[in-house]
């Protein structure tokens, strides 16, 4: 299940890309997901592209 706030979406992968995402993500102690988005933003900072961040929905109040 996705994360609130974030969007969800299938990423078909080539099994052995697959293979060495798991085995990074291992090394990093983070999750094959945040592993993927880890990469992501690298590649884009290293093309000068910062993303925004958005805010977390508020909490619903009791």
């Amino acid at each position: 299940m996705a994360s609130p706030g974030k969007k969800a979406f299938p990423l078909r992968i080539d099994p052995a890309l697959w293979e060495e995402l798991q085995r990074l993500a291992a090394q990093d102690l983070r999750s094959v997901n945040a592993e993927i988005e880890y990469l992501l933003r690298e590649a884009l900072a290293r093309r000068g592209i910062k993303p925004k961040a958005h805010s977390a929905p508020p909490a619903a109040e009791e």
